[in-house]
């Protein structure tokens, strides 16, 4: 698969990877890790769902992206895997956009949401991992990733599709923003592919380095038991047919080293570099 031609993307490019499932892809480079991707999604459900809302970027425009799939106005859920900045971008935006719609969220995230800006407490709809919610035409089921950076994560499996939403866990930099929002992450070679879900792993999730293995491995079971074949996550291009290859890679993890990144004394280096006559532009 490393061998399928990538096209040039810009922000808010559409993949629409099940009749009833849209991925709207973006990236954002990262010095010294690679090009994150940062996706959204969208679910056409009998109650139109949108998960995550992307980057909040003075260049993006999130509204405008989902459009191309829905009418903001039509949606009825936010799920709301968890409340980063790189997952809330168009939030209250679309809230506004969308005035019936609801925020699927935990307790703990709801606090976290409130601590930026207040929104009605009569359009919180509070999930916890194991609880299910009605989508009209589908029961989505709410877990908690092996793998996340945020006490409020939880992905949720649909039960209609097969499709499971994954937060964070299993993403990876790709070198390229091109491969980053390529359609399938099969297009990175599948070593590269291992080695940045590893090196993710210790940068979003440092405590993999002091987890019980056993304990850590366990938690792949909702992925054993289900067998999702194709898994999204906010931070990998679609992923479908290698979800055993992916737990063999992430369950692998434990014990690793966190993630050190530059020091102040590498900053000022760099920075010298774009100084005049540092030999940097």
């Amino acid at each position: 698969m490393s061998d399928m031609p990538l096209q040039k993307v810009r922000p808010g490019t559409v993949h629409r990877v099940r009749p009833d499932i849209s991925v709207l892809s973006d990236s954002l480079e990262v010095p010294g890790i690679g090009h994150l991707p940062v996706n959204a999604f969208v679910l056409l459900a009998s109650e139109p769902m949108v998960v995550d809302t992307g980057l909040g970027l003075p260049d993006r425009d999130f509204l405008a992206t989902l459009g191309s799939v829905l009418e903001p106005a039509d949606v009825r859920w936010i799920w709301l895997t968890h409340p980063d900045r790189d997952h809330t971008g168009g939030i209250f935006e679309l809230l506004e956009a969308a005035p019936k719609a609801r925020l699927v969220t935990t307790f703990i995230g709801a606090g976290i949401m409130s601590c930026e800006r207040p929104f009605p407490l009569d359009r919180l709809y509070l999930l916890n991992p194991g609880e299910r919610l009605d989508l009209g035409d589908r029961t989505l089921i709410g877990f908690r990733p092996p793998l996340f950076d945020n006490p409020a994560t939880v992905g949720f499996f649909d039960e209609r599709s097969g499709v499971c939403f994954s937060s964070d866990c299993f993403g990876g930099p790709m070198p390229t923003a091109e491969l980053a929002q390529a359609d399938d992450a099969r297009a990175a070679p599948v070593e590269d592919l291992r080695a940045a879900q590893l090196l993710w792993a210790t940068v979003d999730s440092p405590w993999i380095e002091n987890v019980d293995p056993d304990k850590y491995r366990a938690g792949f079971q909702p992925f054993l038991d289900r067998e999702p074949d194709l898994v999204l996550s906010t931070h990998l291009p679609p992923a479908a047919g290698i979800t055993g290859s992916m737990i063999d890679t992430l369950a692998s993890a434990a014990g690793t080293p966190a993630f050190v990144g530059p020091d102040q004394a590498a900053l000022e280096q760099m920075l010298a570099g774009f100084e005049p006559g540092g030999g940097g532009r």
